[in-house]
Protein backbone atom coordinates (compact mmCIF):
# COMPACT_ATOMS: atom_id res chain seq x y z
CA UNK A 1 0.00 0.00 0.00
CA UNK A 2 1.58 3.11 -1.00
CA UNK A 3 1.26 5.93 1.86
CA UNK A 4 3.00 9.30 0.58
CA UNK A 5 1.47 11.27 3.30
CA UNK A 6 1.36 9.47 6.14
CA UNK A 7 4.81 6.89 5.82
CA UNK A 8 4.59 5.60 9.66
CA UNK A 9 1.25 4.23 8.81
CA UNK A 10 2.25 2.21 6.27
CA UNK A 11 3.54 -0.84 8.47
CA UNK A 12 -0.34 -0.64 9.99
CA UNK A 13 -2.13 0.47 6.98
CA UNK A 14 -0.56 -2.67 4.71
CA UNK A 15 -2.39 -5.67 6.03
CA UNK A 16 -5.51 -3.87 5.39
CA UNK A 17 -4.65 -4.18 2.10
CA UNK A 18 -4.71 -7.90 1.51
CA UNK A 19 -7.55 -8.37 3.74
CA UNK A 20 -9.72 -6.77 1.18
CA UNK A 21 -9.34 -9.03 -1.75
CA UNK A 22 -12.77 -11.02 -3.23
CA UNK A 23 -14.40 -12.73 -0.51
CA UNK A 24 -15.09 -15.39 -2.89
CA UNK A 25 -11.72 -16.67 -3.52
CA UNK A 26 -11.17 -16.33 -0.35
CA UNK A 27 -11.13 -20.35 1.12
CA UNK A 28 -13.00 -21.04 4.69
CA UNK A 29 -11.06 -23.72 6.72
CA UNK A 30 -7.80 -22.26 4.99
CA UNK A 31 -6.16 -25.50 4.57
CA UNK A 32 -4.61 -24.73 1.64
CA UNK A 33 -2.10 -23.09 4.12
CA UNK A 34 -0.89 -26.34 4.63
CA UNK A 35 -1.45 -28.57 1.51
CA UNK A 36 -1.64 -25.35 -1.37
CA UNK A 37 1.75 -26.03 -2.80
CA UNK A 38 1.60 -29.57 -3.33
CA UNK A 39 -1.57 -29.64 -5.52
CA UNK A 40 -1.57 -27.67 -9.57
CA UNK A 41 -2.81 -24.27 -9.24
CA UNK A 42 -4.94 -23.76 -12.11
CA UNK A 43 -7.44 -27.35 -11.27
CA UNK A 44 -9.07 -25.49 -8.54
CA UNK A 45 -9.85 -22.33 -10.41
CA UNK A 46 -13.44 -21.00 -12.12
CA UNK A 47 -14.07 -22.28 -14.85
CA UNK A 48 -14.28 -19.85 -17.97
CA UNK A 49 -18.15 -21.50 -19.37
CA UNK A 50 -20.10 -24.11 -18.93
CA UNK A 51 -20.00 -26.10 -15.64
CA UNK A 52 -18.52 -24.13 -12.77
CA UNK A 53 -18.23 -21.06 -14.36
CA UNK A 54 -20.91 -18.90 -12.51
CA UNK A 55 -19.86 -16.25 -9.61
CA UNK A 56 -20.95 -18.06 -6.78
CA UNK A 57 -20.70 -18.13 -3.19
CA UNK A 58 -19.67 -22.06 -3.15
CA UNK A 59 -17.14 -21.92 -5.66
CA UNK A 60 -14.73 -25.01 -6.93
CA UNK A 61 -11.56 -24.03 -4.43
CA UNK A 62 -14.14 -23.05 -1.73
CA UNK A 63 -16.18 -26.00 -1.95
CA UNK A 64 -12.96 -28.30 -2.36
CA UNK A 65 -11.50 -27.41 0.22
CA UNK A 66 -14.70 -27.57 2.47
CA UNK A 67 -15.05 -30.94 1.04
CA UNK A 68 -11.48 -31.66 2.43
CA UNK A 69 -12.26 -30.42 5.82
CA UNK A 70 -15.30 -32.64 6.15
CA UNK A 71 -12.70 -35.88 5.53
CA UNK A 72 -10.38 -34.80 8.05
CA UNK A 73 -12.84 -34.31 10.04
CA UNK A 74 -14.51 -37.62 10.29
CA UNK A 75 -18.16 -37.61 10.89
CA UNK A 76 -18.55 -33.86 10.04
CA UNK A 77 -21.87 -32.98 8.95
CA UNK A 78 -22.59 -30.40 5.65
CA UNK A 79 -24.71 -28.20 8.48
CA UNK A 80 -21.28 -27.74 10.22
CA UNK A 81 -19.80 -26.14 7.38
CA UNK A 82 -22.38 -24.16 5.88
CA UNK A 83 -22.21 -22.62 9.71
CA UNK A 84 -18.97 -21.57 8.90
CA UNK A 85 -19.44 -19.99 5.70
CA UNK A 86 -21.97 -18.00 7.41
CA UNK A 87 -20.05 -17.40 10.22
CA UNK A 88 -17.20 -16.01 8.08
CA UNK A 89 -19.47 -13.79 6.13
CA UNK A 90 -20.98 -12.08 8.76
CA UNK A 91 -17.71 -11.38 9.80
CA UNK A 92 -16.28 -10.05 6.88
CA UNK A 93 -19.80 -8.70 5.21
CA UNK A 94 -22.14 -8.34 7.68
CA UNK A 95 -24.49 -7.34 4.38
CA UNK A 96 -24.34 -10.29 2.96
CA UNK A 97 -26.69 -13.20 4.08
CA UNK A 98 -26.30 -16.81 3.28
CA UNK A 99 -28.62 -19.63 3.12
CA UNK A 100 -28.75 -21.72 6.67
CA UNK A 101 -30.29 -24.69 4.47
CA UNK A 102 -27.64 -26.95 2.87
CA UNK A 103 -28.83 -27.61 -0.42
CA UNK A 104 -26.29 -25.08 -2.04
CA UNK A 105 -23.77 -26.52 -0.60
CA UNK A 106 -24.15 -30.65 -1.69
CA UNK A 107 -25.13 -28.75 -5.20
CA UNK A 108 -21.76 -27.25 -5.28
CA UNK A 109 -20.26 -31.01 -4.19
CA UNK A 110 -22.30 -32.52 -6.78
CA UNK A 111 -20.96 -29.95 -9.25
CA UNK A 112 -17.24 -31.20 -8.36
CA UNK A 113 -15.71 -33.09 -11.67
CA UNK A 114 -14.51 -36.21 -10.93
CA UNK A 115 -11.77 -35.69 -13.43
CA UNK A 116 -10.51 -33.24 -11.21
CA UNK A 117 -10.19 -34.69 -8.06
CA UNK A 118 -8.88 -37.91 -9.82
CA UNK A 119 -5.76 -35.60 -11.22
CA UNK A 120 -5.63 -34.00 -7.74
CA UNK A 121 -5.19 -37.66 -6.28
CA UNK A 122 -2.53 -37.75 -8.54
CA UNK A 123 -0.81 -34.83 -8.43
CA UNK A 124 -0.65 -35.38 -4.39
CA UNK A 125 0.82 -38.87 -4.93
CA UNK A 126 3.42 -37.38 -7.48
CA UNK A 127 4.55 -35.14 -4.59
CA UNK A 128 4.78 -38.13 -2.10
CA UNK A 129 7.04 -39.96 -4.88
CA UNK A 130 9.32 -37.44 -5.73
CA UNK A 131 9.71 -36.74 -1.89
CA UNK A 132 10.59 -40.32 -1.31
CA UNK A 133 12.91 -41.05 -4.11
CA UNK A 134 15.29 -38.14 -2.77
CA UNK A 135 15.44 -39.43 1.01
CA UNK A 136 14.71 -43.51 0.43
CA UNK A 137 17.41 -45.50 -2.25
CA UNK A 138 15.40 -48.30 -4.49
CA UNK A 139 15.41 -52.07 -2.98
CA UNK A 140 18.27 -53.53 -6.07
CA UNK A 141 17.30 -50.92 -8.23
CA UNK A 142 13.69 -52.55 -8.53
CA UNK A 143 10.83 -49.42 -7.09
CA UNK A 144 8.60 -51.88 -5.07
CA UNK A 145 4.70 -51.40 -5.29
CA UNK A 146 1.88 -53.20 -2.85
CA UNK A 147 -1.21 -54.64 -4.43
CA UNK A 148 -4.20 -55.10 -1.95
CA UNK A 149 -8.04 -54.68 -1.59
CA UNK A 150 -10.58 -53.96 0.74
CA UNK A 151 -14.22 -53.33 1.38
CA UNK A 152 -16.53 -50.01 2.26
CA UNK A 153 -20.27 -50.03 2.98
CA UNK A 154 -22.28 -47.33 1.36
CA UNK A 155 -25.87 -46.21 3.00
CA UNK A 156 -28.62 -48.32 2.21
CA UNK A 157 -30.78 -46.42 -0.32
CA UNK A 158 -32.03 -48.12 -3.93
CA UNK A 159 -29.78 -46.36 -5.72
CA UNK A 160 -26.44 -47.66 -4.02
CA UNK A 161 -28.22 -51.04 -4.04
CA UNK A 162 -28.84 -51.42 -7.70
CA UNK A 163 -24.82 -50.39 -8.13
CA UNK A 164 -23.44 -52.49 -5.29
CA UNK A 165 -25.55 -55.07 -3.84
CA UNK A 166 -25.43 -56.38 -0.11
CA UNK A 167 -23.80 -59.48 0.75
CA UNK A 168 -26.00 -62.56 0.40
CA UNK A 169 -25.63 -63.41 3.93
CA UNK A 170 -27.66 -60.57 4.71
CA UNK A 171 -31.49 -60.25 4.76
CA UNK A 172 -33.27 -57.33 2.66
CA UNK A 173 -33.23 -54.64 4.23
CA UNK A 174 -31.03 -55.66 7.20
CA UNK A 175 -27.39 -55.00 5.09
CA UNK A 176 -25.61 -52.72 3.64
CA UNK A 177 -24.46 -51.95 0.10
CA UNK A 178 -20.97 -53.36 -0.06
CA UNK A 179 -17.81 -51.31 -2.42
CA UNK A 180 -15.14 -53.60 -3.52
CA UNK A 181 -11.71 -51.64 -3.73
CA UNK A 182 -8.28 -52.51 -5.18
CA UNK A 183 -5.31 -50.08 -4.31
CA UNK A 184 -1.43 -50.01 -5.10
CA UNK A 185 0.61 -48.36 -3.09
CA UNK A 186 3.98 -47.04 -2.96
CA UNK A 187 6.46 -49.16 -0.24
CA UNK A 188 8.59 -46.39 -0.39
CA UNK A 189 6.47 -43.60 0.60
CA UNK A 190 3.14 -45.29 1.54
CA UNK A 191 1.31 -42.96 -1.10
CA UNK A 192 -1.97 -44.50 -3.07
CA UNK A 193 -1.00 -44.34 -6.71
CA UNK A 194 -4.14 -45.48 -7.94
CA UNK A 195 -6.81 -47.57 -7.36
CA UNK A 196 -10.27 -49.85 -9.06
CA UNK A 197 -13.49 -49.88 -7.80
CA UNK A 198 -16.84 -52.82 -8.07
CA UNK A 199 -18.88 -54.81 -6.98
CA UNK A 200 -19.38 -58.23 -4.86
CA UNK A 201 -19.68 -59.41 -8.57
CA UNK A 202 -16.64 -58.83 -9.64
CA UNK A 203 -12.92 -60.58 -8.55
CA UNK A 204 -10.13 -58.36 -7.39
CA UNK A 205 -8.30 -60.17 -10.47
CA UNK A 206 -10.73 -58.38 -12.74
CA UNK A 207 -10.40 -54.63 -10.79
CA UNK A 208 -6.20 -55.54 -10.73
CA UNK A 209 -6.66 -55.74 -14.77
CA UNK A 210 -7.80 -52.44 -15.01
CA UNK A 211 -4.26 -50.93 -12.93
CA UNK A 212 -1.64 -53.21 -15.13
CA UNK A 213 -0.66 -50.09 -16.83
CA UNK A 214 0.55 -48.51 -13.64
CA UNK A 215 3.31 -50.63 -13.40
CA UNK A 216 6.24 -49.86 -15.63
CA UNK A 217 9.63 -51.81 -16.12
CA UNK A 218 12.08 -52.05 -12.97
CA UNK A 219 8.79 -51.98 -11.02
CA UNK A 220 8.19 -55.02 -8.60
CA UNK A 221 4.33 -55.84 -7.55
CA UNK A 222 3.99 -57.21 -3.91
CA UNK A 223 0.80 -59.09 -3.01
CA UNK A 224 -0.80 -62.01 -0.67
CA UNK A 225 -1.68 -64.79 -1.89
CA UNK A 226 -5.22 -64.05 -3.18
CA UNK A 227 -3.36 -62.37 -6.45
CA UNK A 228 -1.11 -65.28 -7.01
CA UNK A 229 -1.45 -66.66 -10.13
CA UNK A 230 0.40 -67.53 -13.47
CA UNK A 231 -1.31 -64.84 -15.48
CA UNK A 232 -0.71 -62.12 -13.85
CA UNK A 233 2.69 -62.52 -13.05
CA UNK A 234 3.24 -63.10 -17.13
CA UNK A 235 1.40 -59.79 -17.95
CA UNK A 236 4.19 -58.14 -15.29
CA UNK A 237 6.47 -59.63 -16.63
CA UNK A 238 5.49 -58.37 -20.32
CA UNK A 239 5.46 -55.25 -18.87
CA UNK A 240 9.40 -55.52 -17.23
CA UNK A 241 7.76 -55.88 -13.92
CA UNK A 242 9.07 -58.62 -11.69
CA UNK A 243 6.49 -59.80 -9.13
CA UNK A 244 6.82 -61.25 -5.54
CA UNK A 245 3.61 -63.19 -3.68
CA UNK A 246 2.76 -65.74 -1.62
CA UNK A 247 2.13 -68.81 -2.95
CA UNK A 248 -2.03 -69.46 -3.04
CA UNK A 249 -2.43 -72.57 -1.76
CA UNK A 250 -4.04 -74.62 -4.38
CA UNK A 251 -0.61 -74.79 -6.14
CA UNK A 252 1.92 -77.48 -5.00
CA UNK A 253 4.32 -76.75 -2.06
CA UNK A 254 6.29 -79.54 -2.74
CA UNK A 255 10.17 -77.90 -3.07
CA UNK A 256 11.70 -80.85 -4.45
CA UNK A 257 11.50 -80.55 -8.24
CA UNK A 258 13.28 -77.90 -10.18
CA UNK A 259 17.01 -76.72 -9.58
CA UNK A 260 18.07 -76.04 -6.29
CA UNK A 261 19.21 -72.45 -6.07
CA UNK A 262 19.69 -72.89 -2.08
CA UNK A 263 18.38 -73.75 1.23
CA UNK A 264 14.59 -74.11 0.61
CA UNK A 265 15.33 -72.15 -2.85
CA UNK A 266 13.91 -73.79 -5.71
CA UNK A 267 13.85 -72.86 -9.66
CA UNK A 268 10.57 -73.94 -11.46
CA UNK A 269 9.19 -73.87 -15.29
CA UNK A 270 5.23 -73.27 -14.24
CA UNK A 271 3.10 -74.26 -17.34
CA UNK A 272 0.28 -72.08 -18.89
CA UNK A 273 -2.84 -72.95 -17.71
CA UNK A 274 -4.82 -74.81 -20.36
CA UNK A 275 -8.05 -72.42 -19.79
CA UNK A 276 -8.32 -68.51 -20.12
CA UNK A 277 -9.62 -66.94 -17.42
CA UNK A 278 -13.08 -65.03 -17.80
CA UNK A 279 -11.62 -61.32 -17.16
CA UNK A 280 -9.22 -61.72 -19.20
CA UNK A 281 -9.49 -60.66 -23.32
CA UNK A 282 -8.16 -62.40 -25.90
CA UNK A 283 -5.63 -60.16 -26.97
CA UNK A 284 -3.82 -60.43 -23.65
CA UNK A 285 -4.22 -64.42 -23.01
CA UNK A 286 -2.54 -64.41 -26.53
CA UNK A 287 0.35 -62.83 -25.39
CA UNK A 288 0.90 -64.83 -22.63
CA UNK A 289 3.96 -67.36 -22.51
CA UNK A 290 3.53 -70.97 -22.63
CA UNK A 291 6.34 -71.23 -19.60
CA UNK A 292 7.50 -69.13 -17.18
CA UNK A 293 10.50 -69.62 -14.46
CA UNK A 294 8.95 -68.63 -11.36
CA UNK A 295 11.53 -68.66 -7.79
CA UNK A 296 9.63 -70.56 -4.53
CA UNK A 297 11.10 -69.62 -1.51
CA UNK A 298 10.08 -71.40 1.99
CA UNK A 299 11.28 -68.94 4.59
CA UNK A 300 10.51 -68.66 8.65
CA UNK A 301 8.64 -66.01 10.25
CA UNK A 302 10.54 -65.21 13.40
CA UNK A 303 8.96 -62.42 15.44
CA UNK A 304 9.86 -62.52 19.59
CA UNK A 305 7.55 -63.71 21.27
CA UNK A 306 5.77 -65.45 18.54
CA UNK A 307 5.77 -68.80 17.19
CA UNK A 308 7.68 -68.94 14.25
CA UNK A 309 5.80 -69.32 11.46
CA UNK A 310 6.71 -71.36 7.51
CA UNK A 311 5.73 -68.79 4.40
CA UNK A 312 6.11 -69.90 0.51
CA UNK A 313 6.55 -67.26 -1.37
CA UNK A 314 7.11 -67.80 -5.77
CA UNK A 315 8.56 -64.86 -7.37
CA UNK A 316 10.06 -64.18 -11.21
CA UNK A 317 13.29 -63.02 -9.17
CA UNK A 318 15.25 -66.09 -10.63
CA UNK A 319 18.63 -64.55 -9.52
CA UNK A 320 19.79 -65.90 -6.37
CA UNK A 321 23.10 -63.43 -6.31
CA UNK A 322 21.68 -60.17 -7.32
CA UNK A 323 18.33 -60.96 -5.10
CA UNK A 324 19.42 -63.15 -1.67
CA UNK A 325 16.57 -65.16 -0.16
CA UNK A 326 16.43 -63.42 2.73
CA UNK A 327 16.25 -60.03 1.53
CA UNK A 328 13.39 -61.33 -0.64
CA UNK A 329 11.69 -62.87 2.70
CA UNK A 330 11.93 -59.62 3.96
CA UNK A 331 11.03 -57.53 1.79
CA UNK A 332 7.88 -59.76 2.09
CA UNK A 333 7.56 -59.20 5.72
CA UNK A 334 7.34 -55.05 4.51
CA UNK A 335 4.12 -55.69 2.70
CA UNK A 336 2.40 -55.97 6.19
CA UNK A 337 2.46 -52.30 6.35
CA UNK A 338 -0.48 -51.88 3.17
CA UNK A 339 -3.06 -53.26 6.34
CA UNK A 340 -1.84 -49.99 8.62
CA UNK A 341 -2.30 -48.02 5.62
CA UNK A 342 -6.12 -49.05 4.57
CA UNK A 343 -6.48 -48.69 8.47
CA UNK A 344 -5.50 -45.20 8.30
CA UNK A 345 -7.60 -44.47 5.82
CA UNK A 346 -11.13 -46.45 6.90
CA UNK A 347 -10.28 -46.55 10.56
CA UNK A 348 -8.20 -43.08 11.32
CA UNK A 349 -10.42 -41.11 8.65
CA UNK A 350 -13.60 -42.37 8.86
CA UNK A 351 -14.12 -44.82 5.51
CA UNK A 352 -15.15 -47.77 6.18
CA UNK A 353 -18.66 -46.40 5.75
CA UNK A 354 -18.97 -43.74 3.52
CA UNK A 355 -21.70 -41.14 3.74
CA UNK A 356 -23.65 -39.95 0.47
CA UNK A 357 -26.47 -41.66 -0.96
CA UNK A 358 -25.64 -41.84 -4.53
CA UNK A 359 -23.02 -43.66 -6.24
CA UNK A 360 -21.66 -40.52 -8.39
CA UNK A 361 -21.43 -38.74 -5.01
CA UNK A 362 -20.01 -41.76 -3.42
CA UNK A 363 -17.39 -42.25 -6.30
CA UNK A 364 -16.21 -38.43 -5.29
CA UNK A 365 -16.17 -38.83 -1.27
CA UNK A 366 -13.64 -41.96 -2.23
CA UNK A 367 -11.95 -39.38 -4.39
CA UNK A 368 -11.93 -36.78 -1.44
CA UNK A 369 -10.06 -39.42 1.48
CA UNK A 370 -7.87 -40.48 -0.94
CA UNK A 371 -6.90 -36.69 -1.88
CA UNK A 372 -6.88 -36.05 1.62
CA UNK A 373 -4.73 -39.40 2.60
CA UNK A 374 -1.97 -38.09 0.01
CA UNK A 375 -1.96 -34.78 0.99
CA UNK A 376 -1.19 -35.97 5.22
CA UNK A 377 1.35 -38.31 2.79
CA UNK A 378 3.18 -35.25 1.07
CA UNK A 379 3.27 -33.20 4.36
CA UNK A 380 4.42 -35.70 6.57
CA UNK A 381 7.40 -36.45 4.14
CA UNK A 382 8.29 -32.69 4.08
CA UNK A 383 8.52 -32.61 7.69
CA UNK A 384 10.78 -35.83 8.00
CA UNK A 385 12.73 -34.51 4.99
CA UNK A 386 13.35 -31.08 6.98
CA UNK A 387 14.05 -32.85 10.41
CA UNK A 388 15.61 -36.28 9.48
CA UNK A 389 13.22 -38.41 11.00
CA UNK A 390 12.29 -41.92 9.71
CA UNK A 391 8.94 -42.14 7.88
CA UNK A 392 7.96 -46.16 8.79
CA UNK A 393 7.26 -44.56 12.71
CA UNK A 394 5.09 -41.63 11.36
CA UNK A 395 1.93 -41.06 13.76
CA UNK A 396 -0.40 -40.83 10.71
CA UNK A 397 -3.11 -40.24 13.55
CA UNK A 398 -0.74 -37.46 15.43
CA UNK A 399 -0.35 -35.70 11.78
CA UNK A 400 -4.09 -35.65 10.87
CA UNK A 401 -4.82 -34.14 14.69
CA UNK A 402 -1.82 -31.39 14.24
CA UNK A 403 -3.01 -30.50 10.62
CA UNK A 404 -6.86 -29.66 12.35
CA UNK A 405 -5.44 -27.87 15.18
CA UNK A 406 -2.24 -25.65 13.30
CA UNK A 407 -5.03 -25.00 10.27
CA UNK A 408 -6.88 -22.88 12.71
CA UNK A 409 -4.20 -21.19 13.86
CA UNK A 410 -2.71 -20.37 10.67
CA UNK A 411 -6.69 -18.94 9.69
CA UNK A 412 -5.68 -16.56 12.90
CA UNK A 413 -2.02 -15.66 11.78
CA UNK A 414 -2.36 -11.54 10.97
CA UNK A 415 0.73 -11.98 8.31
CA UNK A 416 2.38 -14.72 6.20
CA UNK A 417 5.61 -14.49 8.58
CA UNK A 418 3.19 -15.72 11.28
CA UNK A 419 1.85 -18.32 8.77
CA UNK A 420 5.07 -19.52 7.41
CA UNK A 421 6.15 -19.58 11.24
CA UNK A 422 3.39 -21.65 12.18
CA UNK A 423 4.10 -24.00 9.30
CA UNK A 424 7.45 -24.47 10.06
CA UNK A 425 6.46 -25.59 13.73
CA UNK A 426 3.83 -27.82 12.32
CA UNK A 427 6.92 -29.84 10.22
CA UNK A 428 9.09 -30.10 13.48
CA UNK A 429 5.69 -31.23 15.65
CA UNK A 430 5.07 -33.79 13.20
CA UNK A 431 8.17 -35.14 12.85
CA UNK A 432 8.74 -35.46 16.44
CA UNK A 433 5.11 -37.08 17.10
CA UNK A 434 6.60 -40.91 16.27
CA UNK A 435 5.53 -44.01 16.78
CA UNK A 436 8.08 -46.21 19.74
CA UNK A 437 9.02 -49.03 18.96
CA UNK A 438 7.23 -52.07 20.48
CA UNK A 439 9.12 -55.37 19.39
CA UNK A 440 6.88 -58.31 20.11
CA UNK A 441 3.34 -56.11 21.07
CA UNK A 442 0.20 -58.34 21.14
CA UNK A 443 -2.95 -56.52 19.79
CA UNK A 444 -6.18 -59.05 19.48
CA UNK A 445 -8.66 -57.69 17.47
CA UNK A 446 -11.33 -58.02 20.46
CA UNK A 447 -13.65 -55.72 21.94
CA UNK A 448 -13.25 -55.03 25.61
CA UNK A 449 -16.05 -53.02 25.81
CA UNK A 450 -19.70 -54.51 25.77
CA UNK A 451 -22.29 -52.93 23.50
CA UNK A 452 -25.86 -52.29 24.54
CA UNK A 453 -28.10 -55.00 24.76
CA UNK A 454 -30.38 -54.69 21.99
CA UNK A 455 -31.73 -57.43 19.89
CA UNK A 456 -30.23 -57.22 16.22
CA UNK A 457 -32.64 -56.59 13.09
CA UNK A 458 -33.52 -59.48 11.26
CA UNK A 459 -35.65 -58.17 8.87
CA UNK A 460 -36.64 -55.16 7.11
CA UNK A 461 -38.06 -52.05 9.73
CA UNK A 462 -41.44 -52.29 8.43
CA UNK A 463 -41.68 -56.02 9.23
CA UNK A 464 -39.34 -55.94 12.34
CA UNK A 465 -41.72 -57.05 15.47
CA UNK A 466 -40.23 -55.69 18.13
CA UNK A 467 -40.17 -57.87 21.70
CA UNK A 468 -41.40 -55.46 24.45
CA UNK A 469 -40.36 -57.52 27.06
CA UNK A 470 -36.81 -58.10 26.05
CA UNK A 471 -34.60 -57.89 28.92
CA UNK A 472 -37.23 -56.46 31.54
CA UNK A 473 -36.90 -60.08 33.71
CA UNK A 474 -34.86 -59.88 36.04
CA UNK A 475 -32.57 -63.10 37.00
CA UNK A 476 -33.93 -64.63 39.67
CA UNK A 477 -30.85 -66.05 41.96
CA UNK A 478 -31.50 -68.50 44.82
Amino acid sequence: MHTPFFPALRARLAPMGRRLKPLRQQSLPRLEELFGSFLPVGLLSQAQEGLNSRDRIYGVRRTFWAFLYQVLNPHCPCREVVRQIQAFFCLHHPGRRVDAGTSAYCQARARLPLETLQRLRQAAASRVQSAAAARQPCWHGLHPKIIDGTTVSLPDTPHNQRAYPQSSSQKPGCGFPLLKLVGIFSLSSGALLDYAKGNKHQHEMVLLNKLLGLFKPNDLALADRGFSSYVLMALLLLRGTASLLRLHPARSTDLRQGRRLGKNDRLCAWQKPPAKPRYLPQRLWKLVPGQLPVRLLRVTLQVPGFRPRSVTLVTTLVDPKRYPAQDVAWLYVRRWRVELWFRDIKTTMGMEHLSCLAPAMAHKELEMFFIAYNLIRALASQALQAHQAPLDRMSFKGTVDACRQYGLAIAQARSKIKQRRLVLDLLEVIAADQVPQRPGRREPRALKRRHKNFPLLTASRDKYQEIRHRNHYRKIVP
